[in-house]
């Protein structure tokens, strides 16, 4: 135990790095990763289908180290990751043929992160998916996001 309180341990379905948790740990969905799931590999990050996907193709790229947030990555796993992106994104434009993506990182529990293992959602998107998709990622904010109709010129 730490001296505020908290847990220190070594998770054992992610063994690359001990964890502090204020609550027990879950298996974590991502280690390892499930080999049916595997778009593409690196030696130091994963991409994979979503398992709750939201759009025909969503794919997430993981780093292989067992960390909670983007700022912990090394140069290397970011570079890592950004590779998957792109092939990720070409397996993605041959299977669906989507009309353009979002990419999202939910960083930390305020900002939505529910699996403490970091993870970039590719996420595909298609003409008539959204009555009007303007703002994408913005919305998490709804009251904020559509600045275009209070007489705000858009950029």
């Amino acid at each position: 135990m730490i001296a505020d309180g908290r847990m220190y341990h070594v998770d054992l379905h992610c063994p690359w790095k001990r964890a502090v948790s204020d609550t027990p740990k879950k298996k974590c969905p991502f280690c390892p990763p499930r080999e049916r799931e595997i778009i593409a590999t690196h030696p130091l990050a994963v991409a994979v289908r979503d398992s709750f996907p939201l759009t025909r193709g969503h794919a997430l790229v993981v780093p292989r180290r067992h960390i909670g947030s983007f700022f912990e990555l090394t140069t290397e796993e970011r570079l890592a990751i950004l590779d998957l992106l792109d092939r990720a994104k070409a397996a993605t434009d041959k299977e669906h043929a989507p009309d353009g993506y979002n990419i999202g990182i939910n960083d930390g529990p305020a900002a939505g992160q529910t699996v403490m293992h970091l993870h970039v959602h590719l996420i595909p998107r298609y003409k008539g998916d959204a009555d009007d998709p303007r703002g994408g990622v913005r919305w998490i904010f709804p009251r904020k996001a559509d600045y275009w109709s209070n007489g705000v010129q858009e950029p």
